[in-house]
């Protein structure tokens, strides 16, 4: 039987047998060119700023949950009765095209643009005009609508299949982890995803996925390294400092394209019907990528606006903006020091709508319910007598877990930080006298304010190590990261 590999750093081997018609399936759609599109798009955005590593893509991201899924339901078939072909079919389809609909710099962009990727993929999996439509169709008339219906299923329609796509123990989350953690070199991602597969199982109703005793150690390794990931890789300072200068710029553009004093990029070109939220044909949604975006930085880096230019320059040499650590202070009072920050720089001559920002990621590790297996976000232990149990009343991770990672901080221009940080250690410092604030030279060398509520930053470090309760509070830049999968 013919059959086509592609090798992976993260799977090794990914294999289609393409006398099979689900195999001969994937391997076409991978080919197709909206999904060639995602080599184009960078799985972390900006966060090679901070490790030069992790410049994959979503392609390849792609090609790993479908390995992972494929994966998942052969251990989930070991333990359980035979799995339906069209169910396998739909959920394998989704896997390789989850991701198909985000834009440059992923979560970044489409915040601007107004264009959530959940529903580009749609549009990708459902128009006549894309090849994927074409060859979904051509395999079985109704694949589109059963893949479309798919990722917008109900909440009380959910089967083990939507989990392992969409769930707290799902193929997504396993890839990018992993892969994330290789690619980065950081290694925080690292878990045992063979014997977590090899625990997976599903309830007695046959409607959710369910792990057995023995992959409780497994999950508890697993949450760990998506609670460090976070904290230590897609929340890092400089990730963070970029993506919020790449959102600047964008909002810039945007501003002047609504203006009609954008020079470049034409018109008629993807990135500028984009930044107006213009709908766009499926050729140009082909054409929206990083390397459109990228170069659209180079252009605007040496054009006529001032500020558009000074960011881009800043984006392309890594000129990033500064970190003010705020996670000490609550919501109230960070807001009120950003305030204040703001006016500071506005009377020093720079524009508090550009040269600073408040940032306030967070995301929570684990997300539990004292309902136990019934609620749908929980992860479900079956005892070896067949009794179904929440995983948050076994394990003591997932109560330490449950909590918001959380993290506040000023990013502001580095001719800037010193009028933001005058102003603001009165507000980060409560003892009888005022530290002085330390530098040891701009050429690489690193200075560090310590304060008793926060601190002030020049070095490369990771992110302030102690993740705050969550406080229901919005963010300038929204919450999330670009670099988030």
């Amino acid at each position: 039987m013919a059959e086509k590999i592609i090798r992976d750093p993260v799977h090794d081997v990914i294999a289609f047998q393409t006398g099979r018609p689900l195999d001969a399936l994937l391997f076409k759609l991978i080919n197709a060119a909206e999904f060639q599109r995602l080599r184009r798009i960078m799985q972390l955005g900006m966060a090679h700023l901070a490790y030069p590593g992790a410049t994959h893509s979503r392609y390849g991201h792609s090609l790993g949950v479908l390995e992972t899924a494929r994966k998942m339901l052969f251990h989930i078939e070991q333990s359980t009765s035979s799995i339906n072909e069209e169910g396998r079919t739909v959920c394998l389809v989704s896997a390789l095209l989850h991701d198909l609909g985000h834009g440059p710099f992923s979560h970044v962009f489409e915040r601007v643009s107004g264009f959530p990727h959940e529903k580009l993929t749609l549009r990708v999996v459902q128009d006549p005009d894309s090849e994927v439509h074409r060859l979904l169709w051509q395999h079985d008339r109704f694949l589109p609508e059963k893949v479309a219906a798919f990722f917008t299923v109900e909440a009380s329609q959910r089967t083990f299949f939507n989990d392992v796509i969409s769930s707290q123990l799902d193929a997504d989350r396993f890839d990018y982890l992993l892969r994330d953690s290789h690619m980065s070199g950081s290694r925080y991602g690292e878990f045992d995803l063979e014997w977590l597969l090899h625990a997976l199982t599903v309830d007695e109703t046959g409607r959710r996925l369910a792990v057995t005793w023995k992959g409780i150690s497994a999950i508890e390794d697993y949450l760990h390294a998506r609670y460090n990931m976070y904290r230590n890789v897609y929340f890092h300072k400089v990730v963070r400092s970029a993506e919020g200068m790449v959102k600047l710029a964008l909002q810039r553009a945007r501003r002047l394209a609504v203006q009609d004093r954008l020079k470049w990029p034409l018109r008629e070109s993807a990135v500028h019907r984009a930044l107006l939220g213009q709908r766009l044909t499926i050729g140009q949604f082909t054409d929206l990528d990083d390397v459109a975006i990228n170069y659209c930085f180079k252009i605007w880096a040496q054009g006529d606006d001032a500020v558009l230019a000074r960011i881009c320059h800043g984006l392309m040499f890594r000129k990033v903006y500064k970190t003010i650590d705020l996670s000490g202070m609550d919501a109230a009072d960070a807001r009120a020091a950003f305030e204040r920050a703001a006016e500071a720089v506005q009377s020093a001559g720079g524009d508090r709508n550009y040269d600073l920002f408040l940032d306030e990621p967070a995301d929570t590790p684990y997300e539990s319910d004292v309902t136990g297996h019934a609620d749908e976000a929980a992860i479900v232990v079956r005892e070896s007598s067949g009794k179904l149990t929440a995983f948050n009343e076994i394990s003591p991770v997932p109560e330490a877990l449950n909590r918001r990672l959380m993290f506040r901080r000023i990013h502001v221009a580095a001719e800037y930080r010193d009028v933001a940080a005058k102003v603001l250690l009165p507000l980060l410092y409560s003892g009888d006298a005022l530290p002085p604030l330390l530098y040891s030279g701009e050429g690489g060398g690193e200075g560090v304010f310590s304060a008793k509520k926060a601190s002030l930053s020049k070095s490369n470090e990771g992110p302030h190590p102690n993740p705050l309760p969550s406080t229901g509070e919005g963010t300038r830049t929204g919450e999330g990261t670009g670099a988030t999968p």
